[in-house]
């Protein structure tokens, strides 16, 4: 069964769906108050924590499958905006840990498809240092700097990530404002270790033991993991700051 997570007055819908029953109760507890306008979708735990605000609904990518429903009810229950928040793989060589980017539209194989002009730039003016330009969204991993900086050649794109081309899609149906909001986490010359990459737990956690597991078989991977982990704080710490200073709405409220 779906269930529902309260963080900070938002909402968190995790991935845990049964049947179609299921699905209609959480599309239905994803409006259940009229002052949230914004759905917030998220890759990770952690970008959960950080989204949720009163006003938010923040989705996880562990629960995709509910995104289309949340989103359905959601329209006709007066939300106005669908945002993709977290972190990216650089693929801008200029580009560290921690810098933002607030795309200009979202690449995904041969389709482009553009972000609310007015939104971006209200977010543009929030975040000090942030860059506009396209952001790839894959369903894979990109973790080799020799493919990072291919597809930064072929698409332009600034940086990838495995959620933003999903709510792309998502908003376009449903006529929804569309934003998409990303902090590097790993630029484009570090090579993300295999256990770094290990499929998350349902609720969108690492899985420790898996990792572990992973570290044991390949011991040489533990100095790449430090500096993954270094970046990662960096980037972490940027989302609580930036986060804090677009206000409960993403900014979206002064649309």
């Amino acid at each position: 069964m779906a269930s529902q997570l309260d963080f900070a007055g938002g909402t968190f819908v995790d991935g845990f769906v049964a049947d179609a029953d299921d699905s209609l109760q959480v599309a239905e507890a994803a409006v259940e108050s009229h002052r949230r306008l914004v759905i917030a979708f998220v890759g990770l735990d952690f970008e959960a924590r950080i989204a949720a605000a009163p006003g938010v609904q923040v989705v996880c990518r562990t629960a995709g499958s509910e995104l289309e429903a949340v989103a359905d009810t959601a329209v006709r229950q007066g939300y106005r905006g669908l945002i993709s928040f977290g972190v990216a793989g650089g693929l801008a060589s200029h580009l560290r840990a921690g810098d933002w980017v607030v795309a200009s539209s979202i690449r995904e194989a041969q389709t482009v498809r553009a972000t609310d002009a007015v939104w971006s730039r209200k977010l543009l003016g929030l975040i000090d240092g942030a860059i506009h330009a396209p952001i790839l969204g894959v369903d894979l991993p990109v973790a080799e700097p020799a493919k990072k900086r291919e597809l930064y050649r072929t698409t332009g794109a600034a940086v990838v990530d495995m959620e933003s081309h999903v709510v792309a899609r998502v908003a376009a149906k449903h006529k929804l404002a569309f934003a998409a909001l990303r902090v590097v986490v790993d630029p484009a010359h570090r090579t993300v270790p295999p256990a770094a990459l290990l499929d998350m737990r349902p609720d969108g956690r690492p899985n420790v033991p898996a990792m572990l597991r992973n570290i044991a078989a390949r011991p040489s991977q533990l100095s790449r993991l430090a500096r993954i982990a270094v970046d990662a704080f960096t980037a972490r710490t940027a989302m609580n700051r930036v986060r804090r200073d677009l206000g409960p709405h993403f900014g979206l409220m002064d649309h």
